[in-house]
């Protein structure tokens, strides 16, 4: 008999699993253990979505008679893409399936079709999680300034996705249904502006998407800058994807969006499905959608107090690393500092470009400027000790 007393034995052929601290630290809060070689009785297989080395750990399950883990990133994760080598606050553990594969039903799909949904603490949980992500203009990731100019309202937004996103291949998609959505957003809005909005690994130069400078005209652009998802939809007049989580995110903003893929929010009454899936015939509200794939769903990390949290604890989490790079990726110029003090001012304000200590006056157009609040000049941040300061004096 396996012993379980510390985790679940979990055996991975991936690097991931063992070369990426975050995610070992939630599945091992989770219950699971990492471990290399075979399984044995009682033991799982994890593997990551349906990533190139996925068919290592299926081949592996199916010789072993090992039931199986699959294993992806939560709705909400980070930051930046985890190209970048973000860490995520969030995953999601299926022992059904994948949540973007429709050819099996995955446990958020059986949460969406079976569970009762009809909780009021439950739903009032999911109601303010959807207005706390719309009011700090959260997204699964957050590397843009709430404030970033998004076109004139009255354009028809068309979502674009990364090549090899498995999502895609999984809907059964590929380039000509992503040509095939643009020319259904052209014919059932004539006349209307078109919106390419790009997906930030492709804008990031990560991977390219389906599309580019070549789809542009007049009355198509291409939109690569970082917006807010929240302002982008607030001014379409529809919304056309195939299996992006930006879909998901038109829901949550009140849009009924056309589905080209079938992706884990369609078939519930809240899109207009292109390939519908026969057996999701339940109609769920925005709330009950939202209360099943991020509140029972995933598997929540806190990663200031090393545990794992609910939804509202995430929230906290983004809202305030969100808050803290969109105040400093512009970069600071600090003036008045004395030297000793320019360390923690580093480490404090420079996670994203590193802090310029100056006294030259300001150019037009530069980094913002903070001072020591005895010295600060019309017109800069104010820095002063906090309340709780340090063990000692300064």
């Amino acid at each position: 008999m396996p012993d379980n007393r510390r985790g679940q034995r979990l055996y991975v052929y991936n690097g991931g699993f063992l070369t990426q601290r975050r995610l070992r630290r939630i599945l091992e809060l989770a219950g699971y253990r990492i471990s290399l070689g075979l399984p044995g009785s009682g033991d799982m297989v994890g593997i990551w979505g349906a990533s190139p080395t996925a068919p290592r750990g299926l081949a592996v399950a199916q010789r072993r008679g090992a039931p199986l883990l699959r294993v992806e990133d939560a709705f909400l994760r980070s930051i930046r893409p985890g190209r970048s080598g973000e860490a995520p606050l969030g995953l999601h553990l299926d022992r059904t399936g994948v949540h973007f594969d429709p050819s099996t039903p995955s446990d958020l799909e059986q949460l969406l079709l079976t569970a009762p949904l009809d909780d009021t603490a439950l739903l009032d949980r999911a109601r303010d999680g959807i207005a706390r992500m719309r009011e700090g203009h959260l997204s699964k990731y957050n590397a843009f300034d709430p404030e970033a100019p998004v076109p004139e309202p009255g354009y028809v937004l068309v979502v674009d996705q990364t090549r090899g996103d498995a999502s895609v291949a999984a809907s059964g998609a590929d380039a000509a249904t992503f040509r095939e959505m643009l020319v259904f957003a052209q014919e059932e809005h004539p006349g209307a502006r078109v919106v390419i909005k790009t997906h930030p690994e492709t804008a990031d130069g990560f991977r390219p998407g389906y599309f580019g400078p070549e789809d542009t005209h007049r009355k198509i652009t291409l939109l690569r800058d970082p917006v807010s998802p929240w302002a982008l939809m607030d001014g379409a007049v529809g919304v056309y994807t195939v299996s992006s989580q930006l879909g998901f995110e038109a829901i949550l903003a009140g849009h009924n969006p056309r589905v080209f893929g079938q992706p884990f929010y369609a078939g519930w009454g809240l899109t207009r499905d292109e390939n519908p899936v026969p057996r999701r015939e339940r109609r769920l509200t925005r709330a009950q959608l939202f209360a099943a794939a991020m509140i029972l769903y995933p598997v929540w990390y806190d990663p200031y107090r090393d545990r794992l949290c609910e939804l509202e604890g995430v929230l906290d989490t983004l809202e305030a690393q969100a808050r803290a790079w969109r105040q400093d990726h512009r970069g600071w110029i600090a003036s008045g500092m004395r030297l000793w003090k320019r360390r923690p001012l580093q480490r404090f304000f420079g996670q994203q470009k590193r802090v310029i200590f100056s006294e030259a006056a300001p150019g037009a157009g530069e980094r913002p400027r903070m001072a020591w609040a005895s010295r600060a000049k019309p017109g800069d941040v104010r820095v002063e000790d906090g309340f709780l300061r340090s063990r000692g004096l300064g």
